[in-house]
């Protein structure tokens, strides 16, 4: 898996050509989470090399979505200690059996009447797009006294089906966090189109990494995550300099439609 496949014209696999295959071995049994991970592993590893980076960059997040206990701990004992759920609910009932050293991040839309027990149950939220859920997480963090950890969630190619801001309302919210006092401003989150041609998208990963240096020059954050791809785009995503990638389909394998 962690070999260069070649065909007429194409002298290098395409992250969608590895989802493929991944997906082709889960469903005939061979790999294993443990395997997958790996194999996952192995690609980042290239891909870092491929552009200059130190793969120790960049950490890999297990989207946990529609995943049991089982199949998490799996991921667990390969060496997955990061974490992303999509809903409070869905948190609640898997939370209390996992370990307590392992870090959970919110990825996924939170309303504002859920933010009291996401900053109990979660490490970091990552998906704030407005001053208003800001400053309820804000309000809430204070009681933990440490300043919490949250990323603004962007959409920089403002496509309508995806959540996210824009890249300039991006920037005007970072600027109103950094006000926060409860909340502390770790990084961005990405939520790219979907694209057959991995290509295209990286004129969007380039803008992401290139507001990211931005705001942390020019309004001093020191932020460190930049979290931005998945399962299907994930390899272009850390050549262009994300610091976390978020990965379901291709640690696990397809969700279990019954």
């Amino acid at each position: 898996m962690t070999r260069r496949w070649r065909e007429r014209g194409d002298p290098v696999t395409t992250p969608n050509r590895l989802a493929h295959v991944l997906m082709l071995a889960y469903h005939c049994g061979v790999m294993t989470v443990e395997q997958r991970i790996r194999s996952v592993q192995s690609e980042i590893r290239e891909a870092a090399d491929h552009a200059g980076r130190d793969p120790d960059e960049i950490h890999i997040l297990a989207a946990t979505k529609g995943r049991n206990v089982r199949e998490i701990m799996a991921a667990v004992d390969a060496g997955i200690d990061l974490i992303g759920e999509n809903t409070v609910q869905e948190a609640l009932g898997k939370f209390e059996f996992l370990p307590q050293n392992l870090e959970r991040h919110m990825i996924g839309t939170l309303q504002l009447n859920k933010v009291k027990p996401a900053v109990r149950l979660f490490d970091c939220i990552q998906s704030v797009t407005s001053l208003d859920l800001a400053q309820e997480i804000d309000r809430h963090a204070r009681e933990l006294h440490a300043p919490y950890p949250v990323l603004i969630e962007v959409n920089p190619a403002d496509e309508a089906s995806k959540r996210g801001l824009s890249i300039q309302d991006a920037r005007a919210l970072a600027s109103e966090i950094r006000g926060l006092d409860g909340l502390r401003l770790d990084g961005l989150m990405a939520m790219m189109p979907y694209a057959d041609e991995f290509e295209s998208l990286r004129p969007h990963f380039r803008a992401m990494k290139g507001l990211f240096d931005a705001l942390n020059e020019q309004l001093n954050l020191g932020m460190k995550t930049l979290s931005m791809g998945m399962s299907h785009d994930y390899r272009p995503a850390v050549e262009e300099g994300a610091t976390l990638v978020r990965l379901g389909t291709s640690l696990f394998g397809p969700r279990d439609s019954t």
